[in-house]
């Protein structure tokens, strides 16, 4: 089967910055919404979004937190928002709705990674709920902001996607947990939603994109004990983090997402899954954890997953 998953040669990598990847593009007059862009990535995708130019919506779990975060950043505005309860999301959107504007950006960045069991909603698996479902209700309740100006959205995947397809025997882990498992199962949906979200949203303009932002130490990691971390030679025993070589810098770490929603080089593209500042290569045969898998870009898995996903939250912009 031909896939459009092939390099486009964009002229940056794995150590280009979101400054250097928005050099040149002029965001004066453009709105973005930021999930979490106010810790790790999302904090430096939001100041490089601002410094050319674009305004810039955070929506947080800890607003009084995200407010000191981004203290000094002008151009940015921050709401109230918890991905792990729908009635929050709703409340967003029902707010940001109101204003009367319409949004140009969307980069659901926010999420939680390899958490011990913990089940939100009416029981659902927390990675899941937060990382996909929250986001997933939050694009579809915002669609009439989103329309209207042909905007991108982007969807913060990970390489973790290897890890696991979608589980449909169990997918809230009801039988047995393991957190990585669990983190991979949310992260393929992160790409399935941007394949089916373009196949829907196209011919309204809006163009929708996956990507893995790299390896980087930042406070994603908070539920992951330091012994593992040590165990898997991210950092040693004092902290200090090994093989830097190895992770990206938050700046280099939020340049694929702010050129997936920003480069001319994407125009009359989308449905793709990118890796540092270009369009990913399928995954090889060989397990290597690079490129994209097949289960996360099938278009028949993707449509499951998008009906399923309305389904349980009871939101869909696109009923049959």
């Amino acid at each position: 089967m031909s896939t459009a998953q092939h390099k486009i040669g964009s002229g940056f990598g794995a150590a280009s910055t979101a400054d250097e990847v928005l050099q040149g593009i002029d965001l004066t007059g453009k709105l973005a919404i930021v999930t979490g862009g106010y810790s790790g990535l999302g904090l430096e995708t939001t100041r490089a979004l601002t410094k050319a130019g674009a305004r810039v919506v955070v929506p947080a779990r800890r607003p009084d937190t995200a407010r000191e975060a981004l203290a000094g950043i002008d151009g940015v505005e921050v709401d109230e928002l918890d991905l792990g309860d729908l009635e929050s999301v709703r409340a967003f959107a029902e707010r940001f709705l109101a204003s009367g504007r319409t949004v140009d950006l969307v980069i659901d960045n926010a999420g939680i990674m390899a958490c011990p069991e913990t089940r939100v909603g009416p029981g659902w698996e927390a990675q899941f709920a937060t990382n996909h479902l929250g986001h997933f209700a939050l694009v579809n309740r915002l669609w009439p902001a989103i329309a209207p100006g042909g905007a991108r959205v982007v969807s913060v995947s990970s390489r973790a996607h290897h890890f696991s397809g979608i589980r449909w025997d169990d997918v809230q882990w009801r039988h047995g947990y393991d957190k990585w498992e669990a983190y991979g199962q949310a992260k393929t949906a992160n790409v399935l939603f941007a394949v089916h979200l373009d196949k829907l949203g196209r011919d309204a303009g809006v163009r929708a994109f996956s990507l893995h932002p790299g390896g980087i130490i930042t406070p994603l990691q908070r539920h992951i004990p330091k012994e593992e971390m040590v165990e898997r030679g991210w950092i040693d025993e004092n902290g200090n983090v090994l093989n830097p070589e190895g992770f990206k810098t938050p700046e280099q770490g939020a340049a694929t997402q702010v050129w997936a929603a920003t480069s001319p080089q994407l125009d009359g593209l989308g449905g793709l899954y990118l890796e540092d500042c270009d369009v990913a290569e399928p995954a090889p045969a060989d397990g290597a954890t690079v490129g994209v898998k097949d289960w996360a870009t099938d278009p028949e898995q993707a449509s499951r997953l998008w009906e399923f996903s309305a389904e349980l939250t009871g939101v869909n912009a696109f009923p049959a």
